[in-house]
């Protein structure tokens, strides 16, 4: 038997790999003291910019480090014909539009505070 996401029953037709119990584990250290705001503020400049500037909408989550900020949701898609970087998408318009070509795609959404910089991957699903 293997042990890769392949050989699971059922995993021809993708699935979501949601990132919560991670993020809960990571803000509980923080709280405990066990890691330093910059370790968990540590949002990479392009991250933020696309916060800030490209995505315009917020969530109604306020920042978990910060508490001042609401949350934004960063999605990024990479599949068979959008080169190694992949694709920043806004909405779900865009989102169609950039997946038409048949091909194997996989969306990373990433939550992010463009106030503090805190960021934690969110869930990750193929289309």
């Amino acid at each position: 038997m293997s042990f890769r996401v392949e050989a699971i029953r059922g995993a021809e037709h993708g699935g979501t790999v949601d990132y919560r119990l991670a993020r809960q584990g990571v803000l509980a250290e923080y709280r405990k003291g066990r890691l330093a705001r910059h370790e968990v503020c540590d949002a990479h400049p392009e991250l933020l910019r696309v916060a800030r500037d490209y995505v315009e909408e917020s969530t109604q989550l306020d920042c978990p480090v910060c508490e001042e900020d609401k949350l934004k949701l960063v999605s990024y898609v990479f599949g068979s014909y959008l080169g190694p970087a992949g694709r920043c998408v806004r909405d779900r318009a865009e989102l169609a539009k950039v997946t038409r070509r048949k091909g194997t795609y996989r969306c990373y959404v990433v939550e992010v505070c463009p106030g503090c910089g805190w960021n934690h991957l969110s869930r990750v699903f193929d289309l």
